[in-house]
């Protein structure tokens, strides 16, 4: 990878990596290398989630818990990372195999909101919380965030999330449980549980993201089957 392009990331990002090797390999794909991204990504996930949530806690102080969970997910939503990635420019400096990079991969909306995850999961590794909080704020400035954004349609991990949470349950856990496919086409099956009702379904889709979210339908269309209305 061309140092001159991670200097210049690390300039966009206004933060300059003690092991610039993590930042490499928050931008490599698993197509091109063993070493890739997804644990980085895994670890980004939940990082910017607490960013975000302390962000909304003290900007939008009147709002109920589910109206900031509706914002939130609005804030950490593909699209979003993906105007985020195109902003800070990382689609160039992605490493993807030959197959994926052919496809467009380079371009792909759920590559680049991974690898936007994976570098905030870089820099927790690389320096801690407040540098990756940091580095979120500094994301979420060119951001609208109001209050009316909770009135956007809820994805079913945020209806899932907040029926649990309504009735005073364990938010769900979802774990990839098998791929398929060539690395640069890959399916992926996500597990969803609801450990308080005991219930586990499954979801497939052509990233982690989509299938969390296939999952989470399923889940809720499971409830409905057992009486449950799908809103606290």
């Amino acid at each position: 990878m061309n140092p001159g392009g991670l200097a210049a990331l690390q300039a966009r990002l206004q933060y300059s990596f003690a092991d610039v090797r993590l930042l490499q390999r928050a931008l490599t794909h698993r197509s091109f290398s063993a070493d890739h991204n997804e644990r980085l990504e895994f670890l980004g996930d939940s990082v910017l989630s607490l960013a975000v949530s302390h962000l909304l806690y003290t900007r939008l102080s009147a709002m109920s818990e589910g109206d900031l969970s509706r914002v939130r997910a609005n804030l950490v939503k593909q699209d979003t990372l993906h105007q985020l990635a195109v902003k800070l420019t990382l689609s160039p400096l992605l490493r993807l195999g030959e197959g994926e990079a052919r496809s467009g991969g380079q371009n792909r909306p759920s590559i680049l909101a991974d690898a936007l995850e994976a570098v905030i999961g870089a820099v927790y590794l690389d320096a801690g919380f407040g540098a990756a909080q940091a580095l979120v704020q500094r994301l979420y400035e060119s951001v609208e965030i109001n209050p009316r954004m909770e009135a956007a349609a809820k994805d079913p991990k945020t209806e899932l999330q907040e029926w649990l949470q309504g009735h005073k349950m364990k938010l769900p856990v979802y774990r990839v449980v098998g791929t398929l496919g060539a690395a640069h086409k890959q399916t992926f099956e996500v597990e969803c549980e609801a450990s308080d009702l005991g219930l586990h379904e499954h979801g497939i889709g052509g990233s982690r993201r989509a299938a969390e979210q296939a999952a989470a339908a399923a889940m809720l269309i499971r409830l409905k089957a057992r009486g449950a209305k799908a809103s606290p």
